[in-house]
């Protein structure tokens, strides 16, 4: 069972670390400054900034605020390793600047939406007609509404791909989650179960098949 992503938030006591990405405990404390490397001499504190430790990895998260500054990769869980290379792309340039540019990290993930629709058989033209359109094939309600909330997380009068002003980080964190749980439901929980299958022994599956046949 995958575990959930806890996006670093700060004064958090815990989260998945940016930098070693395991959900790990947070020690947190004020940073100062000193002219000397001994931190003797001139002092410089500012109490803006602070610094998140890992207990995993002893590697510290530098915060202004409640913005990470340090390091700059992003904060976002990886992508569904079962994405198509096109859709994980615009996933991972989105991870890449979401710290510095929630909107544009929207922008791209809306687009990676689009993708994964036309990737799932539809146009990609229109993700309001694409989620219509795989609900009336069978698509489970639960991924239904993650498709309905990618949409409306955003402005509708805004196309795929495009900045919406109104986009921040919690948002940008729910298009992150959005993708990867559309991935799962569409992708890889279809290629788990194939797989399984596959390991069925030949005469079980001739049974299988002869079943179905008969309507029994």
């Amino acid at each position: 069972m995958k575990l959930e992503y806890i996006a670093p938030f700060y004064n958090g006591d815990a989260f998945n670390c940016p930098n070693c990405h395991v959900y790990a405990k947070q020690e947190w404390f004020y940073m100062a400054g000193a002219v000397q490397s001994d931190g003797y001499g001139r002092q410089f504190k500012n109490q803006n900034f602070k610094m998140s430790n890992c207990a995993r990895c002893n590697f510290p998260t530098i915060w202004l605020g409640n913005r990470i500054i340090y390091p700059l990769h992003t904060t976002a869980e990886p992508p569904n390793k079962d994405l198509p290379d096109e859709i994980k792309a615009d996933y991972e340039e989105a991870r890449e600047i979401a710290n510095l540019s929630p909107r544009g990290a929207a922008a791209l993930l809306r687009l990676g939406i689009q993708k994964l629709c036309s990737h799932l058989g539809q146009p990609g033209k229109n993700i309001n007609k694409d989620i219509k359109t795989l609900v009336e094939d069978g698509l489970p309600h639960r991924v239904q509404q993650a498709l309905d909330s990618v949409r409306v997380i955003g402005n509708d009068a805004v196309h795929p791909g495009t900045i919406d002003l109104r986009d921040d980080r919690e948002t940008v964190n729910k298009l992150f989650k959005l993708v990867n749980f559309i991935a799962t439901k569409m992708i890889s929980e279809p290629l788990e179960i194939d797989e399984l299958y596959g390991t069925l022994p030949q005469d079980k599956l001739d049974g299988i098949k002869q079943r179905d046949s008969s309507g029994v």
